[in-house]
């Protein structure tokens, strides 16, 4: 029953462009290579905890919430994180959405989408993506290899996959979208993790045919290996009568 309102938020849509045209999707539903996502009511989001976004206030679907303060807690006790991991930003509108894809310099659509997607085409919209950020910057403006190069984000790599947090545009990613180490979607630690099939359900064709990377993989099942008994021992052979010597 859950997977109904994911999917129909993953219908087909069109996209506004920022000369108020609108963008059919393409063959295969894609508008400028991002795969639609619709708006999350606002009664299914909630607020991550103080003092983790940036500016304002980061709001992200209840389900990933618990996840995200799990992750936050043990990343902030833990040496090795080397900083503060941030929200920069969170969910956003289909109206916030317009605002960044059309503050991108001027040009082909096509190429500002490789970084922004267009409106109704973003995992932001969802409500289960985030952009993290790390505090201290020392310097880094928040861009691609700055940030690859920091500890948290190394830290990222090699947790966020514990608390159902994914890499949504790895280098190199088939999708064609800009790497964006910041950019991590939440699809719940397990298949059956409260709130997962949701998510898992909206993001399906992405990560079936554009796969993250860290990404959260569920186990093969274990299946018993079987093995046929074990023959009983051979008999002890059966003792011989010796004569007696005379």
């Amino acid at each position: 029953m859950l997977a109904a309102p994911a999917l129909a938020l993953a219908a087909p849509v069109q996209a506004q462009l920022c000369d108020g045209s609108s963008l059919r999707p393409s063959a295969d539903g894609r508008v400028l290579g991002h795969l639609p996502y619709g708006d999350v009511p606002a009664d299914e989001l909630g607020e991550a905890p103080d003092g983790f976004a940036v500016r304002g206030v980061c709001r992200l679907r209840r389900d990933a919430l618990p996840d995200l303060g799990r992750m936050l807690a043990d990343a902030g006790a833990d040496p090795a994180t080397g900083g503060t991991l941030r929200g920069l930003s969170c969910h956003r509108s289909l109206t916030r959405q317009q605002d960044v894809f059309c503050r991108e310099q001027p040009g082909d659509p096509a190429d500002r989408a490789m970084s922004v997607a267009p409106p109704g085409h973003s995992e932001h919209t969802s409500g289960y993506a985030l952009d993290f950020a790390v505090r201290p910057s020392n310097g880094c403006r928040d861009a691609e290899a700055c940030m690859a190069a920091s500890a948290p984000y190394r830290w990222l790599v090699a947790n966020a996959r514990r608390y159902g947090f994914e890499q949504s545009f790895p280098a190199g990613n088939a999708q064609g979208v800009k790497w964006e180490p910041w950019h991590w979607r939440w699809v719940g630690t397990a298949a059956n993790a409260p709130g997962a099939p949701r998510a898992r359900s909206l993001f399906a064709r992405a990560r079936t045919e554009f796969p993250a990377d860290p990404a959260v993989v569920t186990p093969p099942p274990v299946v018993p290996t079987i093995r046929p008994p074990e023959p009983p021992p051979p008999a002890p052979p059966a003792p011989t009568k010796r004569g007696r010597r005379r």
